[in-house]
Formats: C-alpha cells, structure tokens, sequence
C-alpha cells in the first residue's frame, strides 16, 4: 500500500477553503464585513506571496470559532459545504482521489486550513485520514487559539512524520499532489512529488526538477 497524499485547496478543489469561509461569515453577517473581509483578503495575498505569518493568521481565523456554539458553527457549515464547497469540487480531483483508491493505495490529505473547515470537506472527497492545523478547544468549546504544530510549510512535514510513527506508514513509493511552493518541503520528501495546478512559483520549480506537472481544473478555468 502506498500513501498518496493531497493537499486540498486549489489542488483538490478549485478554491481556498480558509478564505472562503471568511467571505461565507462575512455574508452571513457573523463578523464585521469591511474589517474582516479586509484582513482575509491580506491575508490571501501574503499566502499566495508565500509571506503569510501562519501564527497571525490563525489568531485571526480562529478567533471566530470561540465567539459561537458549536452547534452554530456546524449549522453554518452545513449551509457552507452546500453553498461555497460543493461547486468546486473538481471532477478530475475526484477521478484521480478513485484512481489511487483503486489501486489499494491510502488516501491522506495534509492542510494549511484548520479542521473545523476542512474535516467535512475531507469526509466528502472519502479520504481515508486527514491532517490539518487543529484549533484548540477546552470541553468542547473552540479557544481561538491553535493546539500543537500548525500544518503549514516545514509543519506539514513535522505532522506528517508524526503520523508516520503513529501509524506504521512509510513514504515509500509515496505521492504528494500540490498546487503551492508553500508545499515545498513535504514536496521533496516524497517519491512522487506531482505539481498540481501549480502556482507560477511552484511551476517553475517542477519545470526545472522535471517534476510531473498535473492540471486539474475544468477546461474553462485552466
């Protein structure tokens, strides 16, 4: 059994979860629309600038989840996942999520955006495991703080190798689909490192290391 491992936003689905979660608080009238909307739009930038400082990120992005019940923020996601999510569910993502499926290989999607967002997103495309940065949460209420190591850049290689030891997987014969140079790291840790839908940062890179190169989105939107 080999790991294939995906990232998820602009890899498997055509979008980025994190910030469109903000845009769906902001139009729910949950947070401040000018002033939130501002900050994740920066936010956004630094990201695809591979700037982003994740810490202020997530102070921000998780301070949301500690101002409401839990069974509001699942009632919102819910209109979420119908609303934002399902749209961009790529097909070709799904084909190539089967592919690996059928080949007896484990399914793994590693994530930047914190599990709140994405653990739905994930039990939707029918992985088999996933990791993503974990808010903290104290009987059952989110803090708005982060717990652990964020799943981000060298952190998703740090989680990974945790999960390694935790499970008796290997990266042997391993994959790794992403779209971002942010990924970078865990991109050379495996076997099989595939561009996907790349960034022109990432392109380059996968250009000159003669790294598979893989476009998943719809026709209309390459």
């Amino acid at each position: 059994m080999s790991l294939a491992i995906f990232d998820l936003d602009h890899t498997l689905i055509g979008g980025d979860s994190d910030h469109a979660w903000g845009e769906f608080l902001c139009k729910k009238g949950v947070v401040d629309e000018h002033e939130y909307r501002a900050a994740n739009d920066r936010f956004y930038e630094d990201y695809l600038r591979g700037e982003m400082d994740i810490h202020e990120f997530l102070n921000f992005a998780l301070n949301p989840l500690a101002q409401h019940t839990p069974e509001q923020l699942n009632a919102w996601h819910a209109e979420f996942m119908t609303e934002c999510i399902e749209p961009i569910i790529l097909p070709k993502a799904e084909a190539l999520l089967k592919q690996h499926r059928e080949q007896g290989d484990f399914l793994l999607i590693i994530t930047a955006t914190n599990r709140f967002v994405t653990a739905p997103i994930a039990r939707r495309l029918g992985v088999d495991d996933m990791l993503a940065t974990d808010p903290e949460q104290i009987d059952g209420l989110f803090t708005g703080k982060v717990a652990g190591t964020p799943c981000f850049r060298e952190g998703k290689v740090t989680r990974l190798n945790a999960w390694l030891e935790q499970t008796g997987h290997s990266l042997k014969d391993s994959w790794f689909y992403s779209d971002s140079n942010n990924d970078l790291p865990l991109l050379e840790a495996v076997d099989n490192p595939v561009a996907t839908n790349p960034d022109d940062r990432l392109r380059a890179t996968a250009q000159a290391r003669g790294w598979q190169i893989l476009d998943l989105m719809p026709a209309s939107d390459a």
